[in-house]
């Protein structure tokens, strides 16, 4: 087994020490001042960016959240990533507490946040990380705290991230595919870099222990199958899981099957890396008629299907920083001056595909401009949006095989209990 943390630290944005837990009894608070002085140092390298810091014999772990550190000290050989993934952790359940996590949220609860710590972690070891668990055995009335005696069965049980005997009505189990789609272009038109970072997000009101399946339009799949592939499959890179998924039957048939939590979350995570179009293409020309006057014309195009339609779409593009006075025509939408960010944001509830739409201003530059002056930083144009029941992957998921879900019984407990 990997070593364990020694000691885990709450420290306000000076480094003082809020809350300290102390496991092993290898470390000091001594520790907590050479770790703050390995942070400055750290701050003061722009090449450093990395959540680790090492000196005289003790590995320093920590996260930022807020005004807060969350760091954890061990003298022990680890698994970073999962010490790391712990801090992460820590940082959702005490939102869940504390609506939000914040020196002041944790001086207001301290006795709370030592009864987490003690649950979540047991001689350095990370336990219960689940907020909706956690909560079912540590409760919070404005600034007190109720205790059971005996812990939920979900703390005992193989399925920590889901409580025996829940029980709906009506079953239900919702999914979404949300896709982000991020495209950076020069500004001769040519596409530099593009890749599609998506979840499929859940919510499920299902009764009992059940066992969901589904299954993807995946490429090793289908061709494992011997089913065609041409414009059907799609590569997934960097696929991420949430934990109830069971790894083993994925990787054996690539079908996800798995005990879902109750209520939302995030079922898998995906990239996809791949030459992918702008969806709204945007063109921007710019005219000086004077050295007082600055003329801008911007066309957007939306380059998808008519049947769908992009929503919230938000276009900022930069203008002078001595601009002012601006003359703003659209043709679709509503657009506005921002000078506190030197950019003009031109706004579209609603662009159809296979639209176009124009946008003419004209700003005053009061400042003198010198005859060698320094030519003005070109900044890049920001285009956001959202498009509904649209996918830019093509990724299909379809039920497997042909059911809604399994019920089974409840897990044997991992505990026996008296």
């Amino acid at each position: 087994m990997a070593g364990a943390a020694s000691a885990f630290f709450l420290l306000d944005i000076k480094g003082r020490v809020l809350v300290w837990r102390d496991y092993r009894g290898d470390v000091s608070s001594v520790q907590v001042e050479r770790f703050f002085t390995k942070l400055i140092e750290k701050e003061g390298d722009p090449g450093s960016q990395d959540p680790v810091a090492y000196d005289n014999g003790v590995t320093y772990l920590f996260v930022q959240h807020n005004n807060v550190y969350l760091m954890t000290a061990l003298r022990q050989n680890c698994n970073a990533a999962s010490l790391l993934l712990f801090l992460h952790r820590v940082v959702d359940v005490f939102k869940h507490y504390f609506e939000e996590l914040e020196e002041e949220s944790l001086r207001d609860n301290f006795v709370v946040v030592y009864e987490l710590l003690d649950e979540m972690m047991d001689f350095g070891y990370p336990q219960y990380t689940e907020a909706k668990i956690l909560n079912e055995f540590i409760k919070t009335d404005a600034y007190r705290m109720e205790v059971s005696q005996r812990p939920p069965m979900a703390v005992t049980n193989a399925v920590s991230w889901r409580s025996e005997g829940i029980l709906y009505k009506k079953n239900e189990a919702f999914l979404d595919v949300v896709e982000s789609v991020n495209i950076l272009v020069n500004s001769n038109g040519q596409i530099i870099r593009s890749d599609v970072v998506a979840a499929l997000k859940m919510r499920t009101y299902l009764s009992g222990m059940p066992e969901c399946k589904l299954g993807l339009n995946d490429r090793v799949l289908l061709e494992a199958q011997g089913r065609a592939t041409k414009g059907k499959a799609i590569d997934l890179d960097d696929i991420k899981f949430h934990q109830c998924v069971r790894l083993a039957r994925f990787e054996n048939d690539r079908t996800i099957a798995f005990i879902p939590p109750d209520g939302s979350f995030d079922l898998m995570r995906y990239r996809l890396s791949t030459q992918v179009k702008p969806l709204i293409w945007v063109e921007a020309q710019v005219e000086r008629h004077s050295k007082s006057c600055i003329e801008m014309t911007v066309k957007a195009c939306s380059q998808f299907k008519e049947r769908s339609t992009a929503t919230n779409v938000e276009i900022e593009f930069p203008v002078p920083s001595d601009a002012t006075n601006p003359n703003i025509r659209t043709s679709m939408g509503s657009a506005s001056y921002a000078p506190e960010n030197d950019a003009l944001v031109w706004k579209i509830r609603s662009f159809p595909g296979g639209k176009e739409y124009m946008l003419r201003a004209e700003f005053r530059l009061p400042t003198i401009m010198a005859e060698e002056a320094v030519p003005e930083r070109k900044a890049p144009i920001r285009v956001k949006f959202e498009i509904p029941y649209f996918t830019v992957s093509g990724i299909q998921v379809n039920e497997w095989p042909h059911m809604h879900y399994i019920q089974l019984p409840p897990p044997a407990a991992a505990l026996s209990q008296h």
